[in-house]
């Protein structure tokens, strides 16, 4: 998030961990801009923010050329900020998952070519693999965003860059347990798998979403047990620059 306050700082570390891929996360509702509010005004509410309804800003996206030009200006901005950072452009998602929008998703991925893109996220997650997780809880299949995610996945390989073939985090979003964490590793299916977290030292601060478990998922990252585990799969662990690489 480019644009957050504590940007500087995540840099710095990132510098440090020069193993450590780190991509760009678009925000382009419900959160800080990169452009001032003037440049935007369509695209930001009366305290000067992303707007967070999501549902009326899509429909002016599609609907008006003038809120299109000013979504295209901030996604420029975004990936000119990351680019100066000096870091690897690893992969990009977005906030919300709001690439999903076909808008957003084509003005990301034109103008991302340009600042090195070659990898998104396409948020589609096995949920029958999720069920032999947990066998007692019943999964919903997002029935009206699968289309937008499969057409994502073929925008994005139809230009040559990479997808994960599968990504975990969506359905236990804020509480990604080691138990959980494990059991996606005793099933991870075949391909490229991103696994993604919300890890935080606390689980109240500024911004921090409702209910999520931040500081389980952060310990569930540090476990030995995890460790041990990711290797006992065979699986190879890295960033998605080590597999476009390889």
């Amino acid at each position: 998030m480019v644009g957050g306050a504590a940007v500087g700082d995540a840099v710095a570390r990132a510098r440090r961990l020069p193993s450590l891929r780190v991509g760009l996360h678009l925000v382009l509702v419900d959160g800080p801009s990169v452009l001032p509010p003037e440049r935007i005004p369509d695209l930001v509410d009366a305290q000067a923010r992303l707007r967070s309804d999501l549902a009326m800003t899509g429909v002016a996206i599609f609907l008006r050329p003038r809120v299109r030009r000013q979504l295209a200006a901030e996604i420029e901005a975004q990936f000119r900020a990351y680019r100066a950072t000096g870091l690897p452009l690893d992969h990009v998602n977005a906030h919300h998952h709001f690439h999903l929008h076909p808008i957003v998703c084509a003005q990301m991925l034109d103008i991302g070519k340009r600042y090195g893109l070659n990898t998104v996220r396409a948020p589609r997650e096995p949920r029958d693999m999720l069920a032999r997780i947990e066998s007692r809880t019943r999964y919903r299949r997002k029935w009206l965003v699968a289309p937008w995610t499969a057409l994502l996945r073929r925008r994005v390989r139809r230009r040559g860059m990479t997808t994960p073939d599968h990504v975990f985090g969506l359905a236990w979003s804020g509480a990604m347990t080691a138990e959980r964490i494990a059991g996606i590793l005793r099933h991870l299916p075949d391909g490229l798998t991103e696994i993604y977290f919300h890890p935080a030292t606390a689980d109240s601060f500024a911004g921090a979403a409702h209910g999520y478990r931040y500081h389980d998922e952060l310990a569930a990252l540090m476990a030995p047990d995890i460790k041990k585990l990711v290797q006992a799969t065979g699986a190879q662990a890295g960033g998605f620059l080590d597999f476009a690489a390889a």
